[in-house]
């Protein structure tokens, strides 16, 4: 967590017909694991294969075959924990989650209901300077992806693709803690930067490899502190899961209909039912799938083909010692030792990226100088052009290059923004560029002055107006710049202009 103080956001307030609702919303995150095999098999695990290309005979459900264990899947749900300050269960076990579907070839899923291997961590979810979100995570567990259906190929007859069966997912189940649309994206978006920076989910939501299922509930204000003060879920009302959301803006919009949905049914005297729902983009909608099962309607039992998982203390201090620099102690760093501001900060440690090039352009210079130049310059360039930092055609050690020329007064800030043109454009090292082009600042004492001299000179009108009011005297700091060509060093002309003037 931050070392910063931070208050609380006040809940999403909804005004019914009758009454006032506050929303409550609670997350099942399920995010694809960061391996080339998957869960239970050596099958590649490759996005954009052919269908049913990367299906290993367990993943097909062939009599007989076996799941084996993929150790590095362990170790990647280990590490997720320990970046969400979880606690780490040494001994965990899989069950068998039993349903029926032409997409699950077992006919059951092999998940961690009973003791899943992270248990309690928590989210530091940051809304706006100095306010954040807690959000309590309850549970990590590995498990089992399904296939895909297919049924746009043809009007008679769908299809399945098992290239995803197999692949492994953690499931990171959040507490209630959310209280608005706006937080729940925001919370989506932080949980995805950690898993990132982690390297155990790569995040691609479009993909797949990131869907969230999310809980939505409303009740009567002071409900929700009752909840809070025992834990007694009967203070809050029903929720329905509105299932496999994969864009932020979709999971903000479905959660506002969804919550005035049920506020509509309440106040008209009827019951929300539990049920599983889905949300239709095109008609802003959400829709009945299903009535929400419980877990003994999955026949949950232990995976008699697995044995129970143990782990070694010395394995998880190992991993934990080859942590990386998670976002929250990077952003305060970066604040500390670059001098940025909040916003900056955030911005420039959204994801690895950024961060290390920013980094490498700050590294002995001015940083917040160089925060400026990488956001405004850089970054509103590669968005312009629809680039990524990794694309982009100035490097790190370039745009330094460009930084240095600036403090050392070799070029003005408008010559640095020309060179950078030109090097996002042709390439190549800045000094050589700047000489090459005649850029470099006019810094001689005397070839100034004797353009000063000249502009008093031929404007005895303007200098009486200047020594009248002071301020008037940048219009001569602005005619010598513009006598040199733009070269001429501007603070060195304010000073011998306001010497020449007597100011």
């Amino acid at each position: 967590m931050l070392d910063l103080a931070y208050t609380s956001p006040k809940p999403r307030v909804i005004s019914g017909a009758k009454h006032d609702w506050e929303l409550v919303i609670g997350m099942e995150i399920h995010a694809q694991v960061s391996s080339n095999a998957k869960l239970f098999s050596g099958a590649s695990t490759s996005f954009g294969s052919e269908p049913n290309s990367n299906v290993a005979f367990v993943d097909a459900a062939m009599p007989g075959m076996l799941p084996v264990i993929n150790e590095y899947c362990i170790e990647q749900a280990v590490r997720t924990g320990l970046g969400l300050k979880a606690q780490i269960n040494l001994r965990s076990a899989f069950d068998r989650k039993n349903y029926f579907y032409p997409d699950l070839p077992q006919g059951y899923q092999i998940s961690q209901l009973y003791h899943p291997i992270v248990g309690e961590g928590e989210v530091l979810v940051e809304l706006a300077p100095g306010v954040a979100r807690l959000v309590r995570i309850e549970r990590i567990h590995l498990e089992q992806d399904a296939g895909k259906s297919i049924h746009d190929m043809d009007p008679n007859l769908s299809f399945v693709d098992f290239n995803r069966t197999g692949v492994a997912l953690m499931e990171i189940v959040s507490r209630p803690d959310i209280r608005g649309p706006e937080e729940a994206a925001a919370y989506v978006v932080k949980l995805r930067q950690i898993l990132r920076y982690l390297g155990t989910c790569d995040g691609n939501m479009q993909n797949g490899n990131l869907r969230a299922d999310v809980n939505v509930s409303v009740c009567r204000p002071g409900q929700y502190e009752k909840y809070q003060a025992t834990q007694d879920f009967a203070h809050l009302g029903t929720r329905c899961e509105l299932k496999n959301m994969n864009s932020m803006r979709f999971i903000q919009a479905a959660i506002d209909y969804e919550a005035r949905r049920q506020i509509a049914i309440l106040e008209d005297g009827g019951t929300v039912h539990q049920e599983t729902r889905l949300y239709d983009p095109d008609r802003n909608e959400t829709r009945s799938m299903r009535s929400k099962e419980e877990a003994h309607d999955y026949r949950y039992f232990p995976d008699p083909d697995l044995l129970p998982l143990e782990i070694d203390q010395p394995w998880v201090d190992h991993i934990r010692a080859t942590m990386p620099e998670l976002p929250d102690a990077k952003k305060a760093r970066f604040m500390a030792d670059f001098g940025l501001t909040d916003y900056d900060a955030n911005v420039l440690t959204a994801d690895l990226e950024s961060a290390g090039f920013f980094e490498a352009v700050a590294q002995g210079r001015d940083g917040k100088q160089a925060a400026n130049w990488v956001i405004n310059e850089l970054f509103g360039r590669l968005n312009k052009q629809g680039l990524g930092v990794a694309d982009s055609p100035v490097s790190a050690a370039q745009l330094g290059g460009v930084l240095d020329l600036i403090g050392s007064g070799q070029i003005s800030g408008k010559m640095a923004k020309d060179l950078f043109e030109i090097v996002w454009t042709d390439g190549g090292e800045p000094s050589d560029l700047a000489a090459k082009h005649g850029m470099q600042q006019v810094t001689d004492s005397g070839e100034i002055e004797k353009a000063v001299d000249e502009i008093i000179a031929a404007n005895p009108d303007q200098v009486e107006k200047a020594k009248a009011n002071p301020k008037l005297a940048g219009w001569f700091v602005g005619q010598v710049i513009k006598a040199t060509g733009g070269k001429a060093n501007p603070a060195a002309v304010n000073a011998l202009v306001a010497a020449k003037l007597g100011l």
